[in-house]
């Protein structure tokens, strides 16, 4: 892997430098509506206009905290924090989100306060004009913003541009509140302050929801668990490929762990050799790493053996709690039976191997039973 060192440094360097020259297209953005709005919601006594502006604000405010995150999390890997410290833009999203939920609840408090006092707004034809400006740079920046989020697996940048494209409706609100109020004099400010506000709570909230999964660490995806499945099982010697576990410390950085089925006949030297290949195969095709590969023995020629592990996996896959069964090996030599079973979350693990092996130990009385219990972490 030493060949693309240089083209992992330089790939990192290039995301933060998107994501930095994102981040400051947006800050700039925002402070120049936010300051158009303000001065339009002052001027027009709108608190809609103005809790706009507020949220314009927040949203700079975001991509400050965006750019920072990113900083951070792409220092190098050091001794104290050999992994890096990619999961600090985990922490920044939490941060932004958390930005966005106060200038929720904050438009909410006020919006409130001007139902219960309310104010005649004074639209103009220039406070029109800003306002639809807004709308058409706010739908073009978060375009813009999510495009790179997307194009840089940056989870700040893709929820900083589904914000503005949804800030742009919301403004298309405001507008259309002002127009309501200048054909019929029907003021609807406040109202739409509350549904506006409403509508950013929810925003921070999903935010928060996404971010905290990405902190807890979620199951792995469908897409990627086959992917690396596929590439591992291209090759002849593997016989199944399980308990595929991914860890993650930041954007991009993941790490995994596996095992293979290998026929019983196979060489510790063919066994490294055939792990080595796999490690660079699935870096090269995903980009992780995979830190450990284990392995299951197959019996491939004792045929009593294969009957057994024919009736076992029958008995086993019965239950609709477990899922499934794998690294199946009978000694009869030695008299012994082992595998595997991934048990679901309804079911208790302990409970579930009692089970099995109980079942199992009444099928071949004459053999000792091991069942070692999977969580059900990849598909």
């Amino acid at each position: 892997m030493n060949s693309n060192k240089n083209d992992i440094g330089y790939a990192a360097a290039e995301r933060e430098r998107i994501i930095v020259r994102t981040s400051i297209t947006g800050i700039g953005a925002n402070v120049l509506l936010a300051v158009f709005k303000a001065f339009v919601g002052i001027v027009s006594h709108s608190i809609a206009v103005t809790l706009d502006a507020v949220n314009n604000l927040s949203d700079a405010m975001s991509s400050v905290v965006t750019i920072i995150g990113a900083k951070l999390g792409a220092k190098k890997p050091d001794k104290k924090h050999p992994l890096g410290y990619g999961r600090i833009e985990y922490l920044s999203s939490l941060i932004v989100a958390t930005l966005v939920l106060y200038a929720g609840i904050t438009s909410l408090v006020e919006s409130v306060k001007k139902i219960i006092h309310p104010e005649t707004p004074e639209y103009g034809i220039v406070s029109l004009i800003i306002i639809s400006v807004a709308i058409a740079v706010k739908l073009i920046l978060g375009r813009y913003v999510k495009g790179q989020g997307e194009k840089v697996n940056s989870g700040a940048l893709i929820a900083s541009g589904s914000d503005a494209t949804f800030d742009a409706v919301l403004s298309s609100s405001v507008l259309l509140s002002a127009i309501i109020f200048l054909l019929w004099g029907i003021s609807l400010e406040a109202y739409v302050g509350v549904v506006i506000a409403g509508f950013i709570i929810k925003a921070g909230l999903e935010m928060m929801k996404d971010t905290v999964d990405d902190i807890i660490g979620s199951r792995i995806d469908k897409e990627m668990s086959h992917n690396i499945k596929e590439v591992l099982t291209s090759e002849p010697e593997v016989l199944g490929a399980y308990d595929l576990t991914l860890y993650n410390y930041g954007p991009d950085r993941n790490y995994g762990t596996v095992h293979l089925e290998l026929p019983d006949t196979m060489t510790v030297d063919k066994v490294d050799r055939l792990t080595r290949r796999v490690q660079y195969k699935v870096y090269c095709e995903t980009g992780i790493i995979l830190t450990g590969i284990g392995v299951y023995s197959h019996n491939t020629s004792d045929e009593k053996a294969m009957e057994m592990r024919q009736r076992v996996e029958e008995k086993v896959l019965s239950h609709d709690w477990a899922l499934q069964i794998h690294g199946f090996y009978a000694d009869t030599e030695s008299r012994t039976i082992r595998f595997d079973t991934v048990i679901s979350f309804d079911k208790p693990s302990a409970e579930g191997v009692a089970e099995l092996v109980k079942e199992v130990k009444e099928m071949y009385p004459d053999f000792d039973v091991y069942v070692f219990p999977d969580v059900d972490v990849a598909d």
